[in-house]
């Protein structure tokens, strides 16, 4: 009864070729494939506002050229949210490719999820289950097309089909949502963006595939002979991505996080179990997708000296040149990429980024690129540019609302033409947060040594609208239990100083032993606003991970002393340390401290974290 379901893309843009590897790499009885996400949904509403045949990933529809055919020559069922804005759309071009190809493709979809858009927003469309997918599947189509359903659907879906759970199987479904979530980034599972890249062939990762069984547990692994590799870690760090606390919340069940248990199998072969789930929260996630306004950037390169002086005169001199008509919102950041006495120029140079912003394309077009390129002969010596000036262009938004799940339609067309509505689920329940576990005992006290938190802890950070989450985890429980009482909220304040001000969480997973954190606003108004370096936090972990902490010596026993470029010793317990001489105290910022001392900063003890 096992029902082996495979992936071949996480985003609109990956892997073209992973389709055909994916159907003819090894056995599959369904290949998903996910292309939405946030600003997918607003690329999308673009594309249709200048065709409304339009609004669905073209890419999927090339992929089908051949990958039709070897999904019928295998009895591969396919199923993927690339409808988008249009599935119906989408589903209509499938069948004229088959027709083509002269394949008896039977193509059915999913539709109910576009509500309708108001306050000037592009699209608004609901996060539908898996339910209608299981209906399609059920009435004989070879393919499923959805709009937009959670990324977990494309699992949930094809095992309701297959092991025939009704909806109040919650541990069942719960464990099949685990499962989706590992899959829907596609090599993320196998080595892909993983912290612990080293020592691992990950040049091409394989994409992941889950043996689902009957009692909701899994087996993630990849198809013999690919790239990349899964273990626990590689899982771990895919359950991190984009969650939140140990509810995980959808249309089909809530799965609870917090009763997650991986365990290596094998050889690229993690088994998942012990999931429970709970009836579904009684409203629909519903993303509204809006043209914000337009924005302009300028990168300005400053070379050799007196760089922050050469930076305030800019800011001054563009600032009076827009004093009379300056666009809503001005930004910039100077990004100290110099380096002192360089043997290249570019090393020599810092970057500095002027973003502006507007609902008036004139205000951030020509009037601000002239009056910044007007200043070449009149600024900082060594002035340039990066790139020409370039008109305004258009920003999008993301915004999250919810609706009642019994007033959203939910609709399975299947392959004749029947339309079939789905029920709302019988049970509901409403969300609430989950206490933090007991803390594990501490270790006890002894040396410690100045050095990243990441040569301990693994991490991954994503975005979730205007809020990021940055999951944090360790691999052994001695390493748990120094890590579950260091890295507090108040730890993650010093270390990241770009949450100052913003609600932190903290949520404990001991289970996968790791600690996960949502910033709130950090990320402004989403990815497509462009608010911030990284827009989709995708980086965030990694420089958590760079940040220097106190340690425990007997956690860093392997370490060479080259990657511990701070390090010193201080002694948390009565044992003597006069044999090690310590270096300067250094602020968690990096910045020196005001005199030098022999004891070290130290992150904050446990304290009581802030919620929402």
């Amino acid at each position: 009864m096992t029902l082996r379901i495979g992936n071949a893309s996480g985003f609109y843009g990956d892997r073209f070729d992973a389709v055909r590897e994916m159907l003819t790499g090894g056995e599959l009885d369904v290949l998903t494939g996910d292309y939405l996400a946030e600003l997918t949904m607003l690329i999308l509403g673009r594309d249709q506002l200048k065709d409304p045949a339009s609004g669905y990933a073209k890419t999927f529809l090339r992929q089908m050229e051949e990958g039709l055919g070897l999904a019928h020559e295998r009895g591969v069922r396919i199923v993927t949210n690339a409808g988008g804005l249009n599935p119906a759309g989408l589903a209509d071009a499938l069948r004229a490719l088959a027709a083509k190809l002269g394949l008896p493709t039977r193509i059915a979809h999913v539709e109910g999820d576009r509500l309708p858009a108001r306050d000037g927003a592009l699209a608004a469309n609901a996060y539908l289950g898996g339910a209608g997918i299981a209906a399609c599947l059920t009435a004989g189509a070879d393919v499923v097309v959805t709009g937009r359903v959670t990324d977990a659907a494309l699992v949930t879906g094809p095992a309701q089909w297959h092991f025939g759970w009704g909806p109040e199987a919650y541990d069942e479904l719960a464990g099949a949502v685990v499962a989706g979530h590992v899959l829907e980034c596609g090599t993320q599972a196998t080595g892909g963006n993983y912290a612990f890249f080293r020592g691992h062939d990950v040049r091409r990762p394989g994409f992941p595939v889950a043996e689902l069984h009957a009692d909701g547990s899994a087996v993630i692994t990849k198809h013999p002979g690919t790239g990349g590799l899964v273990d626990t870690g590689t899982v771990t760090a895919q359950l991190l991505y984009e969650t939140a606390g140990a509810r995980y919340p959808g249309p089909d069940v809530t799965a609870r996080l917090d009763t997650v248990r991986l365990t290596q199998e094998g050889p690229d072969r993690v088994r998942i179990d012990g999931v429970r789930g709970e009836a579904p929260p009684p409203t629909l996630k519903v993303g509204l997708s809006r043209l914000g306004g337009f924005r302009n950037e300028v990168v300005f390169v400053l070379t050799g000296l007196d760089v922050e002086a050469k930076a305030e005169l800019l800011r001054e001199q563009v600032h009076d040149a827009l004093a009379k008509n300056p666009p809503a919102g001005i930004r910039w950041e100077l990004a100290r990429t110099d380096r002192p006495d360089a043997a290249t120029e570019e090393t020599a140079s810092a970057l500095l980024r002027l973003v502006v912003r507007d609902r008036d394309p004139e205000k951030v077009g020509r009037a601000v690129t002239g009056a910044a390129i007007e200043l070449a002969l009149a600024s900082y010596p060594g002035f340039h540019v990066t790139a020409p000036p370039g008109k305004g262009a258009p920003y999008g938004v993301f915004e999250t609302a919810y609706a009642p799940a019994g007033e959203v339609p939910h609709t399975a067309v299947l392959p004749d033409g029947t339309r079939r509505e789905l029920p709302a689920p019988p049970r509901t329940r409403a969300l609430e947060p989950v206490l933090d576990p007991e803390l594990p005992p501490p270790l006890p006290g002894g040396v410690t040594r100045r050095a990243p938190l990441g040569l301990v802890a693994g991490a991954r950070s994503g975005d979730k609208g205007g809020d990021a989450n940055v999951g944090v985890w360790v691999r052994t429980e001695e390493e748990w239990r120094w890590l579950a009482h260091a890295l507090t909220v108040e730890a993650l304040r010093e270390l990241l100083p770009e949450t100052s001000g913003l609600t932190v969480t903290r949520h404990l997973l001991p289970h996968l032993r790791a600690v996960n954190f949502t910033i709130a606003g950090i990320l402004g108004e989403g990815v497509a606003s462009q608010a911030r370096f990284d827009p989709q936090a995708k980086a965030l972990g990694e420089w958590l991970r760079s940040r220097h902490v106190d340690v425990p010596e007997a956690l860093l026993p392997d370490v060479p002393e080259a990657l511990l470029p701070d390090a010193r010793t201080s002694e948390v317990s009565d044992a003597p340390t006069a044999e090690r001489t310590p270096a300067p105290t250094t602020l968690p910022s990096g910045a020196p401290a005001a005199e030098p001392s022999p004891a070290p900063t130290t992150l904050p003890s446990h304290a009581p974290e802030e919620f929402q």
